[in-house]
């Protein structure tokens, strides 16, 4: 089977780590796009796509948000798969009809979080699994109909409705990306000493385990790819004198 087609929508403001980070998981052919300059694909012609994390909140009032959440709402009525990582996992949400609210808190660093509902995405992934987090924004009520998949003392970290899947956490982060993002942020010298001692090669290997999402997603895309095709097919053989 030829490569996937990945719409990758970035809106992490020119952050060369997610741009190497993402290229890294996925494997598929990827288009990307800046989302902070509303750039979103002329067409729906993608197998899946994915939204990354960002600086911003989903509910500012940003110019460049408005056609990223038209373009993601469109592609989702038309079946594309998604996977929203951190504020695309936010975002999806709110287009879903969730809410998306500031925690009053932020969580930081490699956090235990727990699967708590049965899915697909989290396929070899254990009931408990270390993954880095950063984030002071939740997804305070899932969309209507939408399943929760992992959560800890902080917030939702996973939810799914339909073909759409959105993690609170980072999978995608090295070493390199989470020191950079720790020291970039307004953390008291304490806290930001705290996060940073634990961001060893020990904590990164034992969180490579939730990178599996990225893989698990990949097989839903090819999965649903072939279900489609079939239909398709049917409904042409139907249609045949």
């Amino acid at each position: 089977m030829s490569q996937l087609r990945i719409a990758v929508l970035n809106a992490a403001h020119r952050d060369e780590n997610t741009t190497r980070n993402f290229r890294r998981e996925l494997d598929a052919s990827l288009a990307e796009f800046d989302a902070t300059d509303g750039t979103v694909p002329d067409d729906f012609e993608y197998d899946g796509a994915v939204v990354t994390g960002s600086r911003a909140s989903v509910y500012w009032d940003d110019d460049w948000m408005r056609p990223v959440k038209e373009w993601v709402g469109e592609a989702i009525d038309r079946g594309v798969p998604f996977l929203g990582v951190c504020w695309g996992h936010q975002l999806l949400a709110d287009v879903l009809g969730g809410t998306v609210a500031d925690m009053g808190v932020y969580e930081v660093g490699y956090s235990e979080i727990e699967h708590t509902g049965e899915s697909r995405l989290f396929d070899g992934i254990d009931d408990t699994f270390l993954a880095f987090t950063s984030h002071s924004d939740e997804v305070a009520e899932l969309p209507p109909g939408a399943a929760p998949l992992a959560e800890n003392d902080y917030s939702n970290h996973g939810f799914r409705k339909n073909r759409v899947f959105g993690v609170q956490f980072h999978p995608e982060y090295d070493t390199k990306t989470a020191r950079e993002l720790v020291h970039r942020k307004e953390l008291s010298d304490e806290r930001r000493e705290s996060v940073l001692d634990e961001i060893t090669e020990e904590n990164y290997q034992r969180s490579c385990e939730a990178k599996l999402v990225f893989e698990n997603f990949l097989e839903f895309v090819r999965e649903t790819k072939r279900v489609d095709a079939a239909a398709d097919a049917s409904v042409s053989a139907g249609c045949s004198d």
